[in-house]
């Protein structure tokens, strides 16, 4: 078996480190003992952009947030799946996972980061949420979700208050997605009370009928 090679490591604003590992053409990025993201498994995060833009349904010139560069998995979903005059802006709070998106990982991106469409801007996504601008779908794969192991800044996104920002950021019955390793019966009663009608998803993680299970919910605004 070829082993793994340890490629960079970056460290995450506020404290922890990230780890960008390879074995063949695989790629991996690792919290301590914790994998985030694998390069062989990308079904749930494609599904956080190709759903949303299901259920957002025809919009001109969509506006859509990612927050959460990874791997590009819903960045590339999200070129594939909204209409070819929509402005994609990705926040991405670490910025060596950046310069692997352009560097070792060049060839899972491709050209999505060259797409006239997308705009990626450095640093925390709910500082975007709260600047004012307004989008029509909020894609957020942070962190491993609700529950949370990078960065502890992250939890105010799925607090009551993160909530109420991004319902305030959506355009009128506009969707916020966001992603998770696993269920979590809290944040779903948190989403109901910050006024989201919400639709909870599993989604296998490889695409296939079995291994892990992920969760979305797709929560839209009133």
């Amino acid at each position: 078996m070829i082993p793994w090679k340890h490629l960079d490591t970056a460290t995450i604003p506020g404290g922890g480190e990230l780890r960008l590992k390879q074995r063949g053409g695989e790629f991996s990025i690792m919290l301590g003992t914790n994998e985030l993201m694998n390069s062989r498994l990308s079904g749930s995060e494609e599904a956080l952009a190709t759903m949303a833009a299901e259920r957002l349904g025809a919009r001109r010139h969509p506006r859509v947030l990612i927050g959460g560069l990874g791997m590009g998995f819903t960045l590339r979903a999200a070129l594939a799946s909204f209409a070819a005059d929509a402005e994609i802006v990705v926040a991405e709070l670490v910025p060596s996972v950046v310069a692997w998106a352009r560097g070792p990982m060049a060839g899972i991106f491709g050209d999505s980061l060259d797409d006239p469409r997308v705009t990626v801007e450095l640093g925390d996504v709910d500082a975007i949420i709260r600047s004012g601008r307004r989008f029509d779908t909020i894609l957020l794969d942070v962190d491993n979700g609700p529950e949370g192991l990078t960065h502890a800044a992250n939890d105010r996104l799925y607090s009551l208050a993160g909530l109420a920002a991004a319902q305030k950021a959506l355009t009128s019955d506009g969707i916020l997605a966001v992603w998770s390793q696993g269920p979590s019966s809290l944040f779903t009663r948190r989403l109901h009370q910050a006024g989201f009608v919400v639709d909870e998803v599993g989604v296998r993680a490889n695409k296939g009928r079995s291994g892990a299970r992920h969760v979305i919910w797709f929560a839209r605004s009133s």
